[in-house]
């Protein structure tokens, strides 16, 4: 565990860096009902009850974890949504440490339950999840159905450059993917 890594309540301040991270490690076409953006770290920020932390070494974020007390229909239960490490900083604990402190969060704030999900070729992430305390509950097939009529040019899409990024938003000039 890498102890000079801090673990913090996330603010305002640390927002482009976290949307920065989760553009270059979340591949969010895998579930396509998910979309990682603005409105998604917004909305857990901005809820009361929020759970939502940052790893810094020093001023960068290198890790974030998002967590609300709002799951479906249960009041009592919580949910921890997104989690992320930055690539470089992997292997050193940081993930365990955002995953504990956003669950002792949540739990204090009344969850009785804490509800993640992870992809099923996330191997690594399941580890973590599992050997954190979280089972398995439910197993969920994504199925799609193609309109016969209509060509997939999901092959198609043009390429996506760092310029485009930059333009949209989506990626600081001062933390450029890599």
């Amino acid at each position: 565990m890498d102890t000079a890594i801090a673990v913090v309540p996330m603010g305002l301040g640390h927002l482009r860096q976290v949307l920065d991270l989760g553009h270059q490690v979340f591949d969010t076409t895998i579930k396509p009902y998910t979309s990682w953006s603005l409105t998604a770290v917004a909305q857990h920020l901005d809820s009361p009850d929020n759970a939502c932390w940052v790893a810094l070494d020093s001023d960068r974020v290198v890790g974030f974890v998002l967590g609300s007390m709002e799951f479906e229909h249960r009041d009592d239960w919580a949910y921890l949504e997104w989690i992320a490490v930055a690539p470089d900083m992997q292997g050193h604990g940081i993930a365990r440490r955002l995953v504990n402190v956003c669950s002792e969060a949540l739990f204090a704030r009344g969850a009785r339950h804490i509800v993640t999900d992870v992809e099923d070729r996330n191997s690594a992430s399941a580890a973590l999840m599992t050997s954190s305390g979280f089972v398995p509950a439910a197993t969920v097939t994504l199925l799609v159905r193609p309109n016969p009529d209509v060509p997939d040019d999901d092959a198609t899409l043009p390429p996506i450059t760092k310029r485009d990024l930059v333009r949209r938003g989506r990626l600081s000039i001062e933390h450029p993917l890599r």
